[in-house]
């Protein structure tokens, strides 16, 4: 492990140069370039704040509001998973030529999309001002969450980006699973609206506590539970070693494989 942090700081250039080529590729051929880390997320937001009302019949306050604080953390979660599952592949090329820590291509999706992120971030805080609700202290926690949801990103993105390169399946299972896992986060709905027997889900799954966390920040203007911060993170931290041992253990063969 600490041969890994050793050449990460060693390649820490190329690591940057890799994060400003994802976040520049990203809207590569764009007519509106960057401008979509705005006009995307705005568009979802407003098909889902019109329809998902309509269907569950929610009477929260400020719904919008609410719908924000879920959907933007969770495009940065489901966008860096999609992005990491073939980038091994993407880049086979230099894999096969050039020496370097394959651990940086992981590293550079997950962190552009987590700038992606913070530059959306500023959405939330618009509607949050735009609707009255004002700011709270709390908002000192941000980071916190962020670099939870990060650590569990980094972890899953070693996993998917390695297991791709021997099984190149596993990208369409991917998104259907991002598709499921959406309606399995509390992202349009609130937590309390699902039945007792379905709860099980909400809790073994890390994003609900994450996106509770996002919510309780900007729209309940309320501390986070750090209780299940602390338990999230520690699953990510978990996630993140088992993550590396599988990338590890694969990443052995890619020239071969790619």
């Amino acid at each position: 492990m600490k041969k890994v942090f050793k050449d990460l700081y060693n390649y820490r250039e190329l690591l940057k140069t890799n994060v400003k080529k994802e976040i520049r590729g990203k809207y590569k051929n764009s007519f509106l370039g960057v401008l979509w880390s705005f006009l995307n997320p705005l568009l979802q937001i407003a098909v889902y704040a019109i329809v998902f009302p309509l269907i569950m019949k929610s009477n929260l306050p400020n719904y919008t509001v609410f719908l924000c604080c879920g959907l933007i953390p969770w495009n940065f979660f489901s966008a860096a998973i999609s992005r990491t599952s073939f980038t091994m592949v993407e880049n086979g090329n230099i894999i096969k030529k050039v020496y370097f820590p394959r651990e940086i291509l992981s590293l550079s999706v997950v962190t552009s999309e987590a700038i992606n992120f913070i530059i959306s971030t500023i959405i939330i805080l618009a509607f949050v001002l735009g609707y009255g609700m004002g700011l709270s202290k709390f908002i000192i926690f941000y980071p916190l969450v962020l670099i939870v949801q990060y650590l569990l990103l980094i972890g899953i993105s070693f996993i998917v980006s390695s297991v791709t390169v021997y099984f190149r399946d596993l990208q369409h299972f991917i998104g259907i699973a991002l598709q499921l896992l959406f309606y399995a986060t509390p992202i349009v709905y609130a937590p309390n609206t699902i039945p007792d027997e379905f709860q099980w889900i909400l809790k073994f799954n890390p994003m609900t506590y994450i996106i509770n966390g996002y919510r309780d920040i900007f729209y309940y203007k309320q501390m986070p539970d750090l209780v299940s911060m602390a338990i999230v993170l520690g699953v990510s931290i978990v996630i993140c070693l088992i993550g590396y041992f599988i990338f590890n253990k694969l990443q052995r063969r890619f020239a071969e494989e790619l």
